[in-house]
């Protein structure tokens, strides 16, 4: 069930109207019903106006889950500002590089990550006021407390942006994916057809915000005038119990998180029987712990395949798959379009449509599609065709019965733990390194993370190579998601003809005997 209204503070407002009284978001064992998380709302937008923000400023959020942020995206929502949130597993440097690259005027941060910031605070420049949000020094109470609810309403369109999520780039630094009222209504809209969300659901939001699995599957609830159980970390065991004390019906869940799920102790005694859909992607699921979850799970497993660019999921793969028999073989596929999307695959080179079956790149188009990425108007005409399809950067093919299947990544990334990692990232830290005379970094499998970043490196010339001494400066430079697990040193590498080195021939031998399965 979801609205015909075009923007969310339309829609806040409804449920407001229609279900005061019914609770809208738990969290840390507080209910909020719609008109407190509305008044609340309305009160943000206030402060935000006497800070000084008009529409199209952005703010900024560095915390773990809480309900603030959701709070500050509704709000600006009404403003006409734009919450770009952070992800906090970046490293420093990266951090501080998002916050700047949004420009944000107002900072929130959790306790975890006040002492950072503090020590990164001039180099912030746009940065005006850092409001501490939890814990014993929380700021965000009084600063909600000292202004009176605003009523007053941005006239926002279609097209305008109120979340702002951060993707990393190949050139090595992330990209802000503008996120509009359109995008995300469509996305509510189309997944709530398909996943049959509304106001009855109970949906758990496990995943950090700074995702779309977290973000987006937050505002597709909210859409729907469902309740929203936030939890501040993914923690398998609190996950679990969760999912049976608050009889949860909707989750979002990553393959690294199931994995860990399945091995808690007691988990198979627990009564999941609310539970009408389980789905999990962005990152691959191996077979052994999708074995695992299907028995703990069972009949409600869903399979997604999306993207921070087109919202969230574009793509499904639903429970009569899964547990078929005679449709085993798809369990490596990302399944068929949800309603309102369409894909096809193109020849990376000529944009030109392929013949079923054969492989090229994953085009996809939806209303659920970004605005574009934040200042990078060269990225966005790139990245988006003038009639409105996203290249995904994904290679892949569709079979003749219009399943899709994610085969390769025509941009090299890794995904691990649902993490989108670039190799260009790593590449362009290891190559500073003065024992390093050439590298590539690749993706290979994990059995916990799907597939984890390995360096492949050629030493300088009379250098002397350590290979401990190597990842050690990986961890000073980089996030630990981003680190390589592993080196292996080679007297050169495999190049074509024109010099760009060749990442299929070094993949191979670590990835052979498998169906490679990204999700």
């Amino acid at each position: 069930m979801t609205s015909q209204l075009t923007d969310f503070t339309a829609i806040l407002a409804r449920w407001e109207a229609e279900r005061p009284d019914a609770v809208a978001l738990t969290y840390g064992g507080v209910d909020r019903t719609w008109a407190e998380l509305a008044l609340r709302v309305r009160r943000n937008a206030a402060a935000q106006r006497a800070t000084g923000l008009v529409p199209g400023d952005r703010l900024a959020v560095l915390d773990l889950n809480h309900p603030s942020c959701l709070e500050l995206t509704l709000a600006c929502a009404q403003v006409g500002t734009a919450n770009a949130v952070v992800n906090f597993r970046l490293a420093p440097p990266e951090i501080v590089y998002v916050i700047n690259d949004a420009a944000a005027r107002i900072l929130f941060v959790g306790p975890e990550f006040a002492a950072a910031v503090e020590q990164v605070r001039d180099k912030l420049p746009t940065v005006e006021r850092v409001i501490r949000v939890g814990g014993e020094d929380d700021e965000y109470e009084a600063w909600l407390a000292a202004h009176d609810p605003d009523p007053e309403v941005y006239p926002a369109g279609p097209d305008d942006c109120f979340v702002q999520l951060y993707t990393s780039g190949t050139t090595g630094f992330p990209k802000g994916a503008m996120l509009t009222h359109r995008a995300m209504l469509a996305h509510a809209a189309n997944v709530a057809t398909d996943f049959d969300l509304d106001p009855g659901a109970r949906v758990q939001v496990a995943m950090p915000l700074f995702h779309v699995g977290g973000t987006s599957y937050a505002l597709l609830a909210i859409s729907c005038g469902a309740r929203i159980l936030m939890m501040r970390m993914p923690d398998p065991a609190a996950a679990l119990e969760m999912l049976e004390r608050e009889r949860i019906t909707h989750t979002f869940l990553v393959p690294a998180l199931l994995a860990a799920m399945v091995q808690v102790p007691g988990a198979a005694e627990r009564d999941y029987s609310a539970l009408t859909a389980l789905s999990y992607g962005a990152s691959p699921m191996p077979l052994p712990v999708m074995r695992a979850c299907l028995e703990l799970f069972p009949g409600v497993m869903h399979q997604v395949y999306g993207m921070t660019e087109a919202g969230g999921v574009v793509s499904s793969l639903g429970p009569e798959d899964h547990e078929n028999p005679a449709a085993e073989h798809r369990l490596i596929s990302a399944g068929t379009p949800i309603h309102g999307v369409e894909i096809e695959i193109r020849d990376p080179a000529t944009g030109d449509p392929v013949p079923t079956g054969e492989p090229g790149e994953i085009w996809v188009r939806t209303e659920q599609l970004m605005g574009g990425y934040w200042g990078k108007p060269d990225a966005t005409a790139a990245a988006i065709t003038p009639d409105g399809w996203l290249r995904s950067g994904d290679g892949g093919h569709i079979d003749a019965d219009g399943y899709v299947y994610v085969t390769d990544r025509i941009k090299d990334m890794i995904i691990s733990g649902g993490e989108n990692i670039y190799p260009a990232e790593i590449e362009r830290v290891l190559a500073e390194h003065p024992a390093v005379g050439d590298v590539a970094v690749i993706g290979v499998p994990d059995e916990r993370w799907g597939e984890v970043p390995k360096a492949i490196v050629v030493p300088a010339a009379g250098g002397e190579f350590d290979v401990a001494a190597l990842l050690t400066y990986c961890a000073q430079h980089l996030a630990s998601f981003k680190c390589p697990k592993s080196v292996d040193v080679l007297d050169e590498l495999p190049r074509n003809p024109t010099g760009k080195v060749l990442k299929k021939e070094l993949r191979k031998p670590y990835w052979e005997g498998r169906e490679r399965q990204v999700v």
